[in-house]
This record gives structure tokens, sequence and C-alpha cells, in this order.
């Protein structure tokens, strides 16, 4: 049996990009969906999903790396002016299985949503979200499957939110085959 750890990224007291209209957190929409994805997974018999909370940004990669996880998914929502759309996976640069598997999950999340495929992005360590990649011992994606502030990007991900979970948890359970 294989181990994700399931990373809800951002934390309560600093929640992450938000949705000025409806006042939804990146942190708020993410703990509901790793519960969500969680329990879709409850009954594999292939993987076994951990969820994690950070304590500080600086500790996560220890906390998740103490976990000793065959792979991680760090769940996120893009943000940045209100009218970017679409779904994007980021990996470490220097990770081919973590390139893999981001194409993995890019995918899923693309047809689950239907919005605009931004791709696979290899990071480096200087890059948003470079350090948790780098400093992890395992293979781990960061998850960007649409933009929390477009108004129309978050209606089609809560409109399309059961197939969103059945595509993270169908994902997880492929990439437990490829580490």
């Amino acid at each position: 049996m294989k181990t994700c750890a399931l990373v809800i990224g951002h934390k309560k007291t600093s929640p992450g990009a938000v949705n000025k209209s409806q006042n939804l957190s990146e942190f708020d929409y993410n703990e509901q969906l790793a519960m969500d994805i969680e329990y879709a997974l409850k009954d594999q018999e292939d993987v076994h999903v951990q969820k994690v909370y950070r304590r500080t940004y600086d500790s996560l990669p220890t906390d998740i790396n103490e976990l000793a996880p065959d792979f991680i998914v760090s769940l996120h929502c893009n943000a940045f002016n209100r009218k970017a759309s679409g779904t994007e996976v980021l990996f470490y640069h220097k990770s081919k299985k973590g390139k893999k598997l981001a194409k993995t999950l890019n995918k899923s999340l693309v047809k689950a949503l239907g919005l605009p495929n931004r791709g696979v992005k290899a990071k480096g360590s200087e890059d948003r979200g470079g350090y948790l990649l780098k400093k992890t011992s395992a293979p781990c994606l960061i998850a960007e499957p649409f933009f929390i502030d477009n108004d129309e990007d978050l209606a089609v991900a809560e409109t399309r939110y059961a197939e969103l979970v059945r595509a993270y948890a169908k994902s997880i359970s492929k990439m437990a085959k490829l580490v």
C-alpha cells in the first residue's frame, strides 16, 4: 500500500487567496475538499491518504517527510487578477517522477472541470511553491485546479465539485501505482 500525503494548502490563520464575492478562502475550500477526497478513497486497498495541516511554511517539508509518504499532493487554488482562468499542476523541475505524476493529475483535473489547460509547470527552489517541492523527500505536486478569485472559475468548481473529488481520488489511486 502506498501513502499519499494530502496537504491542505495554507492554514486558518493564513488562509491564502480569497474569493471576495463569496468570502471563501483557499484554506476553507481545500480543507473540505481534502476530507471529501479522503472519504472517496477510504475503501481503496492500494493507497492510504494522510491529511497534513500546515503549522508553519518552514516546518511543512519536515512535517511531511516525517510521515514518509510515497508521494504528496498539496491542494491549492490559484489567484491573480480575478480574470485569469484554468488548471495547472506544479512539480519540482528536477523530478522526473514528479513530472509524470503532475501530468496524470493535471489531465484528470482538466477533464473534471473543463477549464483551460494551463499545463504542468516545472518549478525551481526559488519559484512560488519551490521550497515545498524541493525540500520534500517524495515526489510532490501543487495542484491549482482553478482560480478562486475568478467568480466564473469558482462557479465551475462548485458546480462540478463531485467530479473534482472523483478526479483527485482516481488520480491519487493511479499515481499510487506509478510511484
